[in-house]
């Protein structure tokens, strides 16, 4: 079991929010503490987006709770009704995420206004206390970094993949070895979509630097796009490829079109990781393998007209695989040449039309 880096920024955070609360006199520095744990976010953004909805729903929740006390006092009951009435306003807001938080106010608040106005502020000033020192934690210790994190996830998973790619028509994997890789391929794939977002959504001001990152994201969204096409295949073998007899040439000829493509996949992440020699290409599959496939299955449609069509979903399958390598190679091409300086007219025709964009 490791330690990450959210882990040790929720204790850090937790420790500063007590600190602080100490140092500037809170009656409930412990109340910063809870605090700070709910704002730690996996990335700056959503830290900063997850504070600002916390500011505001438990400034509310502060104004709901003291509203209640006052006019309607603040025995068990009425703390649940209030607390009931927050989560409707919340879930009106599309503030779900802040809900916990901001019951905690409204609970220590109307707990607390016996004890006159002041406790009431103070548990107030404590629970901003927590949410700002979570996002300066955030911010300054150890910032998440979401591309190299991204990249590493995608190299597993291209990892896994070729390994279910190349056993799927052999069958040579224990069926149990092969349905645990497959769910875990599956999701691997969905926290690749998740570590995406939170790339997408990290924020960058100057235009050259954005500009160098919204390629970078289509880059990644290749990647993303290739794994997915990968999935897909491995679908289609399993439904349709065992439930019809196929020609056993066909057999070889998809099966070794399979293998081009895991070894064409494999080599395009060499080719991003720089570990390819200058002037070396990928080996993409030859058409010629494609084209003959084609053939053997016009060749069975007098036979098995079932068979033909099933045959067809997995051709169908390998060409999108296929075709988002394909696109996928093109797009890292022409990164790495922008990256080398080679493709400076592309650079500076799109330096210009973003000006113009700007104008």
């Amino acid at each position: 079991m490791t330690i990450g880096a959210r882990v040790l920024k929720t204790g850090l955070a937790v420790a500063i929010a007590l600190w602080i609360g100490q140092l500037i006199g809170l009656e409930s520095p412990l109340i910063a503490a809870i605090a700070s744990i709910f704002t730690i976010q996996p990335s700056i953004y959503r830290s900063w987006t997850q504070m600002l909805d916390q500011v505001q729903s438990n400034v509310l929740g502060a104004i709901i709770a003291i509203g209640a006390v006052w006019l309607i006092g603040n025995t068990p009951i009425l703390v649940g009704l209030v607390c009931i009435g927050v989560i409707l306003i919340c879930i009106r807001l599309k503030a779900e995420d802040t809900i916990a938080l901001t019951l905690v106010t409204v609970v220590v608040i109307m707990e607390a206004h016996g004890q006159g106005w002041m406790i009431a502020w103070d548990r107030l000033a404590a629970i901003l206390t927590g949410m700002v020192s979570a996002f300066a934690v955030n911010v300054a210790v150890a910032p998440p970094r979401h591309r190299t994190r991204l990249v590493k996830q995608v190299e597993d998973a291209q990892a896994l993949l070729s390994r279910l790619l190349r056993t799927v028509i052999s069958n040579e994997l224990k069926e149990s070895v092969y349905r645990k890789e497959q769910s875990e391929l599956r999701m691997k794939i969905r926290k690749l979509e998740d570590y995406y977002d939170m790339f997408a959504e990290e924020r960058v001001w100057r235009k050259q630097p954005r500009l160098k990152r919204a390629r970078l994201l289509v880059v990644y969204k290749g990647m993303l796009f290739a794994l997915e096409r990968g999935y897909a295949l491995i679908e289609a073998v399993e439904e349709q490829y065992w439930t019809v007899s196929t020609p056993k040439s066909w057999n070889r000829l998809i099966d070794r079109e399979i293998e081009a493509l895991c070894a064409y996949h494999e080599q395009l992440l060499w080719k991003w990781d720089g570990k390819m020699k200058p002037g070396a290409s990928s080996a993409a599959p030859p058409p010629e393998a494609s084209i003959l496939l084609s053939e053997l299955i016009d060749e069975q449609i007098e036979q098995d007209q079932a068979a033909r069509s099933r045959m067809l979903v997995i051709m169908g399958a390998v060409y999108n695989y296929e075709e988002r390598l394909r696109r996928l190679d093109k797009l890292m091409e022409q990164w790495l040449q922008r990256e080398s300086g080679t493709d400076v007219e592309a650079e500076e025709r799109e330096s210009s039309l973003f000006s113009r964009l700007n104008e």
